[in-house]
Parts: structure tokens; C-alpha cells; sequence
């Protein structure tokens, strides 16, 4: 169960189904009235050693944007749906570069129409779309809180066309299982070695709980990959992938490493980041290497790019070797 110490609201959202349920849910708690979502003055000037106190916020409004972005990877478009932000404290997270110190957890709860966006775009396409609803939070740690994906995933199966696809990093996925989903919820899990889960994906699930979680998900039917993400080259990072394939080797059931897929990716990191890590959290790894990085954007950091190809090649070397002939869908 995620605590909470106070719960910010726009007035609007109280009018709906969902904001009614979260009232309840929450009536212990603290309720400010806020003008918006977006704009928070309290919490944007607090400093950025208090980033795991504000975590401890819950934000609730509407969504009013409402943009597709087209993505050509997983999915034909990355779309806006019900929570943005999260509560566990990756020091990596790309969020952090849009929200700065305040990437906490907001819940919207117009979910019926943002849904009835997709449905209808999807059904007016002539070939099947996939929407990724999954890119602004982790929706399988929101549904302990909202239940969006006991809504959502039926409600699509019976009514929409194409598919939906989001990832976790959280393992409570047991409500999920006895959905009827048809086939149309393509569920990707995100792994890292587990040293890394410990001390850089702070608040989220462990490896073991990972693998467990997206086994069940592909013995109950759903369509499942897995994301090697970030990939963050550390000191040993060699020998931290491979343990962590062997584990996946090892873990992962047979009917999942027969239809899997994978996504690689590699970290980016940003001068936001070091700001916040070093001083929210200033005993935890300095993600950013001198050596290793180039900017990449304003303020952004990526590997350069002789170290991404040597990277690259020996994951994908490493990858045939223990895991197989399994697709890689891309590496980035």
C-alpha cells in the first residue's frame, strides 16, 4: 500500500467517477485545492533535497492534452492517458527532465474520455494501431491505487481496435490476470541487474518479483516482452548484464522465452538529474561519466558513440549466447 501525506486536487475532478472514489479513498488525508496540475507554486520551490518528501504528495486533476505522438517502435503512437509522474525514485528517470523535482505522481481522472479517444481512433484506422498509454508513469503501480487498468483493459478488448502496450517495473499485476483481454494488451516488463534495481530504481520491484510478475502476465494470455533498461555502463556493467541474463534464462517460463521479444536501451541522463541526485540523494551513485558521455541536447547527456557500438555489440552477442534466437526489436 503507497502512503501518502497530502493529496492536491483541482475542484473539477471531484465531479467525476474516479475523483469521487479517490475522495473516499483518501478522506483521512489532507485536501489542498489547487488551480491546477500543472503549476504547483509550493512544491516548485521547495529545494531539491526534499524530491523524496514531494513523492510523498498525491496530485489528482483532468488531463487536458490530449496529443498522439507518433513512436514506430513497439507502438505506432505514444498517447496521454491517466497518471503521469510516479511514485518510486529512479535517479534516471526521463520524467525528471520534463518535471523537473516535481515528478510526483498525478492522477487524472477524465479516463473515460481519454479512452474513447483512443477507441475511436483506432476503430477509424484501416490496419490495427498500438497505442502506448504507458510512457508518463507505471500504470500496474497507478492501478493499485485508481484499478485504470481493470477499466481499461476490458473496455478496449471488447471495443477497440488494434492494441494497447504499456511497461512496469512493479510485479502487482495479479488483478490483471483474469481479464478478458483478448489478446490486445501487449505487456512489457523492464529489467535491470538487480544491484541496479537496489541502488538506482529506487521504490520499485525486485527482479526476481519482475520476472515472476511477467511470467504470470504471458500464462494468462497477454502478448509479453521485456525491456534491458537503462542500460547503465558502470564499472562492472559486463558483468552485471550477463548475471542478469542468466537470470532470465534461468527465471523466465518456457512460453515466455518462446514468444518474447526484447527492447535495449541505453541510458540518458541530464544536468537536471545530477542537480536533484546530488542533493536528494547524495550517497547514491553518480550516474554521470565524465569519460563515457557527450551532451546530447540541452542539458542532456548520452553515451558517446564509440562506446554505444561496443555496447551494443557485445549485449547482442551476450543476448544469443544465453538467451537465443530471441527478436530484438530495437536498440537505442
Amino acid at each position: 500500500m503507497i502512503k501518502f501525506d497530502d493529496v492536491y486536487y483541482e475542484p473539477e475532478s471531484l465531479t467525476y467517477p474516479l475523483g469521487k472514489q479517490l475522495k473516499e479513498q483518501f478522506a483521512a488525508l489532507p485536501w489542498i485545492p489547487i488551480e491546477s496540475h500543472n503549476s504547483i507554486k509550493e512544491m516548485q520551490e521547495k529545494p531539491n533535497s526534499e524530491f523524496a518528501q514531494m513523492k510523498r504528495n498525491l496530485i489528482i486533476g483532468t488531463r487536458k492534452t490530449h496529443k498522439y505522438v507518433e513512436n514506430h517502435k513497439v507502438s505506432d503512437y505514444l498517447v496521454p492517458y491517466t497518471s503521469s509522474g510516479c511514485t518510486a525514485m529512479c535517479l534516471y528517470c526521463y520524467l525528471v527532465c520534463n518535471y523537473n523535482k516535481c515528478a510526483y505522481l498525478r492522477l487524472f481522472v477524465n479516463r473515460e474520455q481519454m479512452l474513447d479517444r483512443i477507441i475511436k481512433r483506432g476503430n477509424k484506422s484501416e490496419t490495427p494501431l498500438c497505442f502506448e498509454i504507458g510512457s508518463n508513469s507505471d500504470l500496474v503501480l497507478e492501478n493499485t491505487i485508481t484499478g485504470n487498468l481493470l477499466y481499461t483493459i476490458p473496455r478496449f478488448a471488447r471495443e477497440g481496435y488494434g492494441c494497447l502496450t504499456f511497461p512496469s517495473k512493479f510485479h502487482m499485476v495479479e488483478p490483471l490476470l483474469d481479464l478478458d483481454h483478448r489478446g490486445k494488451v501487449i505487456f512489457r516488463m523492464s529489467v535491470n541487474p538487480q544491484p541496479i534495481i537496489q541502488q538506482i530504481e529506487l521504490g520499485t520491484s525486485s527482479l526476481a518479483r519482475r520476472i515472476t510478475a511477467v511470467n504470470e502476465m504471458c500464462e494468462a494470455g497477454y502478448p509479453c516482452g521485456l525491456l534491458i533498461a537503462p542500460v547503465i555502463l558502470t564499472e562492472n556493467w559486463k558483468a552485471l548484464y550477463t548475471e542478469l541474463l542468466e537470470q532470465l534464462r534461468d527465471g523466465l517460463t518456457e512460453k515466455m522465452k518462446k514468444q518474447m521479444f526484447l527492447e535495449v536501451i541505453l541510458m540518458t541522463y541530464s544536468y537536471v538529474h545530477r542537480a536533484i541526485n546530488g542533493e536528494a540523494f547524495p550517497d547514491n551513485p553518480d550516474l554521470y561519466d565524465r569519460e563515457l558521455m557527450t551532451g546530447r541536447g540541452r542539458g542532456r547527456y548520452c553515451y558517446r558513440t564509440e562506446q554505444r557500438a561496443v555496447a551494443e555489440a557485445w549485449l547482442r552477442d551476450e543476448i544469443a549466447r544465453i538467451l537465443g534466437d530471441v527478436p530484438i526489436l530495437y536498440f537505442s
